[in-house]
């Protein structure tokens, strides 16, 4: 039976371990989130890899999962490299990772840096108690969902993100959790330092927006002690209230969804109900 490595070389080759070098060089199947970045990194560490090199992201499902699987039971051992999540948390390997434990196969993962960890250090917010919530779903309204179901997560909170995605996420956050609810993005382009930016998300989702490229971690502030969940429905006679004094409803329904951290579309149905209640 072989044995199946995780490892996240995160920091390029001037963070990589000397057990990092000696997989590379021994592994008979090496599994990346990128084969032309593995490359590069093993050139950067002086490694001429063996190993018959294959995308894990390709290989994900149950048919590439099952050609690794009959790899490592045929003695041969899989070594499993991210370009910044640890394999197997917050990262496409998780199911190859899970198939293996229940295959019974040895897993091992090598000591090094972790996005998740580095990025929270780096932020500048609470990490005595913090959660890993790994990406948040594609699909606008099951994001919204996920988000206001954290909106009163009293631990700091780190998030996955792809560089296309990450100005909505932003935004999204903003909406559910406050704009001025502090946070932080790492991001970590290919070949270049590491860039951090902090600030409260309104701020970092108007930045996000410009465009971002590399590898994307989010850190988001927990709540404040005593926070409530504001109930739309409450704020619905508020937005009449200003709509009453002048201020356009669109531009009502947009300020107390802001000043409150709750969805706009969520209020402005609330505004509907409260209508025709009254």
């Amino acid at each position: 039976m072989g044995t199946l490595t995780l490892a996240a070389p995160t920091g390029g080759a001037e963070g990589a371990s000397a057990r990092l070098r000696t997989a590379l060089a021994e592994a008979d199947v090496i599994a990346a989130a990128d084969p032309g970045r593995l490359r590069r990194l093993a050139a950067d560490l002086g490694v001429s890899p063996s190993a018959r090199v294959v995308s894990y992201r390709d290989a994900n499902g149950s048919a590439g999962e099952a050609g690794l699987l009959d790899e490592l039971r045929a003695g041969r051992d899989v070594l499993v490299v991210a370009d910044a999540g640890l394999p197997g948390a917050s990262d496409p390997a998780y199911g190859l990772m899970a198939a293996a434990v229940e295959a019974e196969v040895p897993v091992t993962v090598l000591p090094g840096p972790s996005a998740v960890t580095t990025a929270l250090v780096v932020s500048g917010l609470p990490g005595d108690r913090f959660c890993a919530e790994g990406f948040l779903p594609s699909e606008d309204a099951e994001r919204a969902a996920r988000l206001r179901a954290l909106a009163d997560e009293p631990r700091t909170m780190v998030f996955s993100e792809t560089p296309d995605r990450l100005a909505g996420t932003l935004e999204a956050m903003a909406e559910a959790l406050g704009a001025d609810r502090p946070a932080a993005v790492r991001r970590e382009p290919a070949g270049t330092p590491e860039e951090v930016r902090r600030g409260p998300l309104g701020e970092l989702a108007a930045w996000a927006a410009g465009g971002v490229g590399g590898d994307v971690t989010v850190v988001v502030a927990g709540a404040p002690e005593g926070t409530e969940q504001v109930d739309v429905g409450d704020l619905a006679a508020e937005v009449e209230r200003r709509v009453g004094e002048g201020t356009p409803r669109k531009q009502a329904i947009g300020d107390v969804a802001r000043e409150h951290g709750v969805p706009k579309r969520e209020l402005y149905d609330a505004v509907i109900a409260y209508k025709a209640d009254h």
